[in-house]
């Protein structure tokens, strides 16, 4: 997503910031992996920003929404700049499945998670009541569960 100053109104990226509501560290974490281009520097050496870098922002964030990578969109940004007779929709659809992918993935540890929540729960429930004493299952007090 290259940048071309036209004489837009420039802003630092704090201002950039303000205007996208995304915090300076991950713009600057953008610009480093080449999704965001600054245009240029100010006389005290701030990092100016133009209209195109409000437009790549909306679009990182887009592609976040949506569980994509930075590396994964950096992916995209290449297709879009370097193979432009190349469609960028199938490489988009296929990188969207694999954000399903991991989003179910994910899904699936998270049901894992609350199966053993439950079994905790049902296991223990008088201590979890208040009608009996976890410590009682210490074996360094030496009481033992009856």
């Amino acid at each position: 997503m290259s940048s071309r100053a036209r004489g837009t109104a420039q802003m630092t990226v704090g201002a950039l910031a303000r205007r996208t509501g995304v915090p300076v560290k991950a713009l600057r974490e953008y610009e480093d992996a080449g999704l965001v281009y600054s245009c240029g520097r100010s006389p005290g050496n701030y990092r100016l920003f133009d209209d195109e870098a409000l437009w790549c922002v909306e679009v990182i964030r887009t592609m976040r929404s949506v569980g994509l990578t930075l590396a994964e969109i950096g992916e995209l940004a290449g297709t879009y700049l370097q193979r432009r007779d190349e469609l960028i929709g199938p490489r988009l659809a296929a990188l969207l499945d694999a954000s399903r992918a991991r989003t179910e993935a994910h899904i699936a540890e998270l049901r894992e998670l609350l199966a053993r929540i439950d079994a905790f729960e049902a296991s223990n429930a008088a201590e979890l009541s208040g009608h009996a004493d976890f410590r009682d299952q210490d074996p360094r007090t030496g009481k033992s569960r009856a």
